[in-house]
């Protein structure tokens, strides 16, 4: 007999069983193995009566029974069972559902928030019991993220007959901020203004001032405070003049009177180093640096915390563990004792952030990411996490601030500029401004004019939010949890609500019709401080203080349904006025005019094609989606089931989307892949004219990154793969 030790991602498998040895068994929930049943009222999954719900489980298709019954068999074979799931909220409901399913009556949970040998051996050594605060409060958010999804996109969306697909509490509350900011540009008048500078033969430039208060390193003269969803700065401007001919007055002043230095003022500031990374910041340096969406930084964080390269990246902790931070100075006082501090800069951590474990860091600063055998984004990516949190045990920049006031005439011009005394914590980490350096210059200094002009502007409405503003909107609104940003950004976009305009967040004729027939009929439900109420429940949940069936029944007696009546009599009653689409009353010149609700309902025709999932008949959707192999679609017209099917040309059939498919448990081989350790599936195929089989990866995520390559294709005397050599048919079963 042996022990068992439950994971969710396969990926681990390999390095906790090196780390473990003989005596364990590891084995992969493959994430999530049970969720809500699609039956009962609206197809919740369960009954609210009273204050107490009842909640109805199943496992997760055709893929989760065969996952729970290999399960069942590992446990019939351990001695003892330990539940090692993810170290947040959600990996601890995973770890109550898999107590559930597998009847264990005593199960050890285990945490570490880094696959090291040390980390993993001491959670086993001090074991501990199911958080039932924590579980209560994941059964709470999926109750409530179900409750306000189905009934909401059923009661409401559906019935406004615009196309839209959903709406959500994370997800409807993430569009009305796109949306607001999207109206507030349409809603913009641009206004001409201009920027009127000299330029000394000295060798700096200054702009014009009408009043100057600000003293250096104030507000207005330094610069701004580092933002990690921000790459780069504007440029210098000055105070807008609104007249060419007022313009072409002061140019002419300039030109024509001589120009002297009237003060110089300098100032040292010390620029604390930024803390180490939390899940939404680093999905917003990744994007401003990397260009890499939210969705794609996490994905590239699990694969160098699987190998047991960096610390569990959903977190919005900034605390550091003592060991690591005693390691990185050793590093400095080997390789940079300059920049060893005589006492660290400690951090504040974002308003409600839960603490439960590190700021994302590597698990070993002595491996520095030149000597990473990891693939090219991995390498990017663990550079980021490298530096900053090595930064973030730095001594602070020194900088000195400096603004020269000149004048010619009557009129004041105005130089700022920094120097970088003792670049601290930037060699690793640099936010600096990249304001320009100053030369010396003394009191009372005639200066040479080289140039005076004015640039015409004109005003900018407010800028559209990229992937990573929108992730610290979120953080600063409330709005979610580090696990739900990316998921929530993809969403919308996947649901056409959004699309990417010049890397930028736009919302679509249809997403603005959403919101604003939801701003109408649920107003408080998209507002980001009702959501983040929401979120406040969630955590006073969380840490044992309500219980949260009352919590939840109560909120649904109390608002939603009263809000869901009213919003259903409103669309009964004023249809007409709730589904208007433009998001902005009238017509405005330079805006763009989305069309009316009428334009995006789709023609839909009724088909011979019964759902897969509950029989009903299938209807025709027109679309000119580009990325269809036809001109439609076909969508489920049975209550709660929306299930949609694609036409697949080269299979001459419609076929489910491959995340919505039931996976064929016959498909599954009891081979591991080569890369994750998931099992592998026969996938049968048609090449020119003849039946084909391959085997690939069962974990549709996996084959579209790490396992693209693994693909083992049917021969004579096994199955065959390029790279991986020769499967003896015998195995393969």
């Amino acid at each position: 007999m042996a022990n068992l030790l439950l994971i969710e991602s396969p990926g681990k498998s390999k390095k906790l069983s090196q780390i473990l040895g003989a005596g364990w068994i590891v084995r992969a929930s493959m994430g999530h193995v049970r969720e809500l049943a699609n039956d009962g009222e609206d197809a919740l999954g369960f009954d609210l009566s009273g204050d107490r719900i009842e909640c109805r489980y199943e496992p997760r298709g055709a893929k989760g029974k065969k996952v729970l019954s290999d399960l069942r068999q590992a446990v019939k074979q351990a001695d003892a069972v330990y539940i090692a799931t993810d170290p947040d909220r959600e990996g601890e409901t995973i770890g109550w559902h898999l107590q559930q399913e597998l009847k264990l009556k005593n199960p050890h949970r285990v945490v570490y928030s880094e696959i090291t040998s040390q980390a993993v051996k001491a959670a086993i050594a001090h074991p501990r019991t199911l958080d039932q605060s924590l579980i209560a409060a994941g059964r709470a958010r999926d109750c409530l993220d179900k409750l306000v999804g189905y009934k909401g996109s059923k009661h409401i969306v559906w019935r406004l007959n615009l196309g839209a697909k959903s709406m959500g509490r994370v997800q409807s509350a993430t569009l009305h901020l796109l949306c607001v900011r999207e109206k507030e540009i349409q809603a913009f008048k641009p206004q001409d203004y201009w920027s009127v500078w000299v330029e000394y033969q000295e060798g700096f430039k200054a702009f014009y001032r009408a009043k100057l208060n600000a003293k250096p390193g104030s507000k207005s003269a330094a610069s701004e405070a580092p933002d990690d969803a921000t790459e780069g700065k504007e440029a210098q401007e000055s105070d807008r003049v609104t007249s060419q001919a007022e313009a072409d007055r002061l140019v002419a002043i300039a030109r024509a009177n001589p120009h002297q230095v009237v003060t110089v003022e300098g100032k040292v500031a010390q620029q604390a180093p930024p803390p180490p990374f939390i899940t939404s910041s680093l999905q917003q340096a990744a994007g401003a640096k990397l260009r890499f969406s939210p969705d794609k930084a996490m994905k590239v964080a699990q694969a160098l915390y699987e190998a047991g390269h960096i610390t569990y990246m959903r977190t919005d902790s900034v605390s550091l563990a003592e060991p690591f931070c005693a390691a990185v100075r050793q590093y400095l006082e080997a390789h940079d004792p300059t920049n060893v501090p005589s006492k660290t800069t400690r951090h504040r951590a974002v308003k409600g952030a839960q603490e439960a474990h590190e700021a994302i860091r590597p698990t070993d600063v002595k491996r520095v990411p030149a000597q990473l055998q990891a693939s090219a984004d991995e390498t990017k990516l663990y550079e980021l996490i490298w530096n900053r949190a090595v930064a973030s045990q730095c001594c602070s920049a020194r900088l000195r601030k400096t603004r020269v006031v000149t004048k010619s005439g009557a009129v004041q011009w105005e130089a700022n500029g920094q120097v970088v005394e003792f670049p601290g914590y930037t060699r690793y980490w640099n936010n600096l401004s990249a304001d320009s350096q100053l030369p010396a210059l003394q009191q009372g200094q005639p200066l040479t004019l080289k140039q005076a002009a004015a640039d015409k502007k004109q005003t900018q409405p407010p800028p559209r939010y990229t992937e990573p503003k929108l992730v610290q909107l979120m953080e600063r609104k409330g709005i979610g949890r580090p696990s739900t940003y990316a998921p929530t950004i993809k969403t919308l976009k996947e649901r056409e609500y959004v699309q990417i305009e010049k890397g930028k967040l736009q919302p679509t004729a249809l997403g603005m019709g959403l919101d604003g027939a939801l701003e109408k009929l649920l107003p408080e439900l998209i507002q980001p401080e009702f959501t983040a109420q929401m979120e406040a429940a969630l955590d006073t949940i969380a840490h044992g203080k309500q219980d949260w069936q009352g919590y939840l029944t109560a909120w649904h007696r109390t608002y939603f349904v009263p809000a869901l009546e009213k919003a259903g009599q409103l669309l009964k009653t004023n249809s007409a006025q709730v589904v208007n689409v433009n998001g902005a009353q009238g017509s405005k010149e330079g805006t763009t005019q989305l069309p009316k609700a009428n334009q995006l309902k789709p023609q839909a025709t009724v088909t011979k094609t019964a759902c897969p999932k509950c029989g009903e008949a299938m209807s025709k959707i027109p679309s000119k989606s580009k990325k269809l192999k036809a001109n439609h679609f076909l969508k489920c017209g049975g209550a709660g089931c929306g299930t949609v099917m694609f036409w697949n040309p080269e299979g001459k059939r419609y076929e489910m989307p491959y995340a919505q498919r039931i996976p064929d448990p016959e498909a599954f081989t009891d081979v591991p892949c080569p890369v994750c350790g998931a099992l592998l599936e026969r996938y049968c195929y048609t090449k020119e004219g003849k039946e084909k089989m391959m085997l690939r990866c069962s974990l549709l995520e996996n084959r579209r990154g790490k396992c693209k390559e693994v693909a083992f294709f049917k021969g004579h005397d096994g199955f065959w793969s390029p790279k991986f050599g020769t499967l003896k048919l015998d195995l393969v079963k």
